[in-house]
């Protein structure tokens, strides 16, 4: 076993040499430095420790019996600590921040974001982090249609719609038709599954059923006219992406949610608008 192959792997190494400073980890011909204040107590040359092995800020490869947060291959959903001109620096629980490059961030994130990563190892033997998780997310979920879901996004697309982690490790997207509101990478979303495919992906609505759905949005609507003064500039010929840019719903679930304040005579409808009925 070479040291330089476990990088950013947890191993139980023997210690073959003490020191002031620490203990020696690995072999006689390939060993680690574990400094003195990770040394667990009445450590002797021969026992075995489990240890994380990185590279430190002088990029020398180290040892640390602290559990980082991620090891080399996984996901995690990490804490963005801060932004520098080379990327992000999340937090993963070891000393030395881990970097996100700009190239592989799928969306610029600031301090305080939480995303969804995966550790690799870059083409200068670095630890680094990237939001490109697409190809280590699982098809094998327990989930089946209609079954109410939780997941993190971590990629959006024009053409596709929304990218998600269900449980952050099983692969799903919110296709472009369903995918209303403001949802940006990053954000942890509750959708319903209406989909399984036969690769095992799941589609995924942020909306529940159509009947249970009009509810919701009628009231919203409701809410939205009392904001705006008793109207909104919208009927039943308004542009679908106006509706969807500026209401967030579909044209269908427009027209449902006006027919049933329409049915309980809480609206009318005006050439360009439609008004909340004053009450006599």
């Amino acid at each position: 076993m070479r040291l330089t192959d476990e990088l950013g792997k947890r191993r139980m190494l023997t210690v073959v040499k003490k020191v002031d400073f620490g203990v020696y980890l690995g072999t006689n011909e390939e060993r680690v430095l574990l400094p003195k204040k990770e040394v667990p107590a009445g450590t002797e040359p021969g026992d075995p420790v489990e240890v994380f092995l990185y590279k430190d800020s002088d990029d020398r490869l180290i040892a640390t019996t602290a559990v980082p947060e991620i090891t080399l291959g996984e996901l995690a959903v990490l804490t963005v600590k801060d932004t520098g001109r080379i990327g992000a620096f999340l937090d993963w629980g070891l000393p030395k921040d881990l970097l996100l490059p700009f190239k592989e961030q799928t969306a610029r994130v600031k301090k305080g974001d939480r995303v969804l990563v995966s550790l690799y190892e870059d083409k200068s033997g670095r630890l680094c982090a990237t939001m490109r998780v697409y190809e280590l997310l699982r098809t094998d979920s327990p989930y089946k249609k209609d079954d109410p879901v939780e997941g993190i996004i971590y990629d959006t697309s024009d053409n596709f719609g929304v990218f998600v982690a269900v449980d952050n490790c099983y692969s799903a997207l919110i296709p472009r038709r369903e995918a209303y509101g403001r949802l940006r990478v990053g954000d942890r979303v509750h959708a319903r599954v209406v989909k399984v495919r036969e690769d095992g992906k799941l589609d995924l609505s942020v909306r529940e059923k159509a009947f249970i759905q009009m509810d919701a949005d009628a009231q919203m609507l409701m809410e939205r006219m009392e904001k705006n003064g008793g109207s909104l500039p919208f009927n039943d010929k308004s542009d679908p992406e106006l509706i969807k840019r500026e209401l967030g719903l579909s044209k269908n679930a427009f027209k449902r949610a006006v027919g049933r304040l329409l049915k309980e005579r809480k609206i009318r409808i005006t050439e360009s608008s439609i008004e909340k009925r004053r009450r006599s």
